[in-house]
């Protein structure tokens, strides 16, 4: 989302998959975090993010419980909690996780990664 939002390399792979895309709550509040640092208005963030189909979804008990146990699998390529977020939400959802971070290509944690650069 970021790489779209900050107009990065892959953000042209990231339009292209946005539309019925969902982003969790935890990875959202990074996706704020990260925008107001780099300048993006806050007023048109989420009617922006909304325009590219993307929903933003709640990061539940079951998501929780999930990222917490994908820190013993990840930790070795650093792996954040949003990193964790999203993949525990693309497990939930049973859809690729989509990603700029090339660390998360080797993973084997029970989802397909898509790294758009």
């Amino acid at each position: 989302m970021l790489a779209l939002i900050l107009e990065e390399p892959g953000a042209e792979a990231v339009e292209q998959v946005s539309e019925d895309a969902a982003l969790s709550a935890v990875n959202w509040a990074e996706v704020w975090q990260v925008a107001d640092a780099a300048g993006v208005r806050s007023d048109e963030l989420r009617s922006r993010v909304i325009a590219y189909g993307v929903s933003i979804v709640t990061f539940d008990l079951d998501d929780a419980e999930h990222a917490g146990d994908l820190h013993r699998e990840t930790r070795a390529k650093g792996l954040s909690l949003a990193d964790r977020a999203c993949l525990a939400l693309a497990a939930r959802l049973g859809v690729p996780a989509v990603t700029a971070d090339r660390a998360w290509v080797d993973l084997d944690v029970g989802v397909e990664i898509v790294c758009i650069r």
